[in-house]
């Protein structure tokens, strides 16, 4: 039976994997008159993003700025380095890879598919296999999902370009890290990643808007192979603009920068260590609690094993239809948006009211995630789904290092 409780009075909660909470800060510098879009500030502020940007990638290579979602920044790497008839190796642990995988396709590229399931990571060796076995290197790009956004598992970047390696393929290694930037750790130029994607709106805490896509020499070297590239998606005037303009080919997202100048000053004076040691800690607090409800439970986290679980999106499994039932409880009684189970299951199979999940990337702290964990520990209860106690003091214990 559910509570007559109604608790949204108050500021709301969206817990969902992005768009993420957007710190005041960044919005009350994006709440502004518009600037002029040819001089003054704003061509400084654009130019000071660049390295900022490149120091979350870490990276020392280049980087294009473009007005658009994450589905913008896919499209604009593959224009740039893939032409029609060319094969890409998708290793895919989820939706997003599907995602990038059709967008490839829909651009002219054969796609060779590996897929993994939605509960596990790569397998090296059959990423090495499907690679020996490409003599003839017609595979120029293998796209990489980082952090599947809609099962949260996290793959290991790095150990599949020591698989690349080994078997001397010359593919670019492309890698999607929309989810993971600035929340799971990412080395881009350490971990060999050719080309990276990302957007503004998760670990970069900016309203969604802006999307990224950082290269280095080899794949600029694609690309100026390339017989022809689209003039909006070409990344080389915008990675050295000549212009203000052609950082974005035409008019500025002006308040976006706005606000992403404040994220990044935040991020910096962080630390990029600080933050992501803050997210494995409430990550942690998270599957601990998650943990304890599946105890004696209906609950249960799509990866079993935490050493492939992201840091900053968890998926879960709740006998359906509970977790559509759990996600209406507490939007409606609490104010707190879960996320619901992107891809998990096609919307008019009655499996997709059997998963949701929990974004937790960002401008997030300990009593944001103590206060998501007893909002849906209320919601558990008041529904009647059967789960395992002590969630909330194990979550507890990990925040509190006891």
């Amino acid at each position: 039976m559910t509570s007559p409780f109604k608790g949204r009075s108050g500021r709301e909660y969206l817990a969902i994997p992005g768009p993420s909470v957007m710190p005041d800060a960044v919005l009350q510098a994006m709440h502004r008159a518009a600037p002029n879009i040819y001089a003054g500030e704003i061509v400084d502020i654009a130019a000071s993003l660049v390295p900022d940007l490149k120091a979350v990638a870490r990276t020392q290579g280049h980087l294009a700025m473009y007005i658009g979602n994450g589905h913008a920044a896919w499209e604009a790497a593959l224009a740039n380095v893939i032409a029609p008839g060319d094969t890409v190796l998708v290793p895919a642990t989820g939706r997003f890879a599907h995602g990038w995988a059709e967008m490839a396709e829909g651009l002219g590229a054969t796609v060779q598919i590996l897929d993994f399931g939605k509960r596990a990571p790569w397998n090296m060796d059959q990423i090495a296999e499907a690679l020996r076995a490409d003599t003839a290197h017609k595979i120029k790009a293998v796209l990489a999902v980082h952090v599947d956004t809609s099962t949260s598992v996290r793959n290991d970047v790095a150990a599949l370009r020591g698989v690349m390696d080994e078997v001397g393929h010359p593919a670019l290694l492309m890698a999607d890290c929309i989810a993971s930037l600035g929340c799971d750790a990412f080395e881009m130029d350490a971990w060999g990643a050719d080309v990276m994607v990302a957007g503004c709106q998760k670990g970069l805490m900016v309203p969604p808007g802006m999307a990224f896509v950082f290269f280095n020499d080899k794949a600029d070297a694609v690309r100026r192979a390339m017989p022809r590239v689209s003039k909006y998606w070409d990344w080389s005037p915008r990675a050295n603009p000549e212009e203000f303009y052609m950082y974005w080919n035409g008019t500025a997202p002006t308040h976006h920068l706005y606000g992403l100048r404040t994220a990044l000053d935040m991020i910096h004076a962080e630390g990029m260590e600080a933050i992501w040691a803050r997210h494995t800690k409430l990550a942690r607090a998270i599957w601990a609690a998650c943990e304890a409800w599946g105890e004696d439970g209906l609950l249960e986290l799509n990866v079993v094993d935490r050493a492939h679980r992201s840091c900053a999106v968890t998926a879960l499994r709740l006998e359906s239809p509970h977790a559509t039932a759990l996600r209406d409880w507490t939007e409606q009684n609490l104010g707190l948006t879960l996320g619901i189970g992107l891809g998990m299951a096609p919307p008019g199979d009655p499996a997709w009211h059997g998963f949701f999940r929990l974004g937790h990337m960002g401008h997030v702290n300990g009593h944001m995630i103590m206060g998501l964990l007893g909002g849906i520990e209320a919601g558990l209860s008041a529904l009647g789904v059967p789960h395992g106690r002590g969630a909330l003091d194990a979550a507890a214990g990990v925040i509190a290092d006891v």
